[in-house]
């Protein structure tokens, strides 16, 4: 067994009780070539995700350890992640829900289990528990409402899992709350403030609120997008509206405002970690690339947040 793995094994049986970020474990593990670009990684996999996206990370050496928690679906919304021994736990305050629904994985990230973890985005899947855990969170490039891509609290890491080398810094515009939603102003400012490396320029944007394109599942090119994307790499907003939420849900509120559109559009995005509310919780920096350019999103993470802290559990 590689020491990285057994090292997150060890880490996992400290935080796991509390957490409830997997739903499997695993702990016999197949010879791993030493050449490869990432041997001996240990990762996590969500629940249910594509074959074929685990097997891609394992032929650059990765070694999985486990499946991460998802909704079971005995509730109505999916921000949240749940396993036989209960609700999937955000670390940085047990009494609120990590995101979903790719909740373990960024439970796993973000409590230091594994460097990196994978995610399925179909509304915000990836975005939302990253930004809710403090760590960064890509959906990649998709025809698909449905996207593939990773956690990790290490912008070379998404690098490495993209098979890209360094790029320059990208323009960039800001818009607030794309022109319908509703965004507490506490995300804002937080989101706001860790953008400044990006030095954006305010943008009044009129997008629509997907919510009925999202409904009659009609995906596809976006005219307000295609043009914004003429003269700038980068459309940042706030991850989400607000903070996390506790296990009773979210309440009325969508917690998918500012993430689904880019689902409908398939335009590639990150949630980057912005730093912290006033109740010590994390706050999402969302940025959204054109089709194909996930570079301009992994040079994003390195200039706004180079360095990323382990969530405080066990305290």
């Amino acid at each position: 067994m590689p020491d990285q793995v057994a090292a997150a094994l060890a880490r996992l049986d400290v935080v796991e009780p509390a957490l409830c970020a997997f739903h499997e474990v695993f702990r016999s593990f197949a010879p791993v070539d030493p050449s490869s670009p990432l041997a001996g990684m240990p990762i996590a996999v969500k629940r249910g995700e594509r074959r074929s996206h685990r097997e891609a990370l394992m032929a650059l050496g990765c070694v999985p350890i486990g499946l991460t928690t998802t909704p079971d679906g005995s509730t109505p919304w999916q921000t949240w992640g749940r396993n036989s021994r209960g609700v999937t736990r955000n670390p940085w305050n047990l009494d609120r829900t990590p995101g979903g629904s790719s909740a373990g994985s960024a439970v796993a990230v973000a409590s230091g289990v594994v460097p990196l973890a994978t995610g399925v985005d179909g509304a915000g899947s990836i975005r939302i528990p990253a930004a809710w855990c403090g760590v960064f969170g890509l959906k990649t490039t998709s025809s698909e409402r449905a996207a593939v891509g990773v956690f990790t609290r290490d912008p070379a890491l998404l690098a490495a899992y993209l098979g890209i080398a360094e790029t320059g810094a990208p323009t960039a515009v800001w818009s607030p709350d794309l022109g319908f939603a509703e965004v507490d102003d506490e995300q804002v400012e937080i989101a706001r403030r860790a953008a400044a490396p990006l030095r954006p320029r305010p943008v009044s944007l009129g997008l629509r609120d997907p919510a009925e394109d999202w409904y009659a599942h009609r995906c596809g090119p976006n005219p307000v997008l295609d043009k914004l994307f003429e003269t700038t790499d980068l459309l940042l907003t706030p991850t989400t509206p607000g903070p996390p939420h506790g296990h009773n849900g979210p309440g009325s509120r969508v917690n998918t405002a500012l993430t689904w559109a880019f689902n409908l559009s398939g335009h590639p995005a990150i949630s980057i970690p912005a730093g912290f509310d006033s109740e010590g919780l994390p706050v999402g920096l969302q940025a959204v690339a054109r089709h194909g350019r996930e570079a301009d999103l992994v040079a994003a993470a390195r200039l706004v947040s180079p360095t990323i802290e382990i969530a405080p559990w066990p305290p």
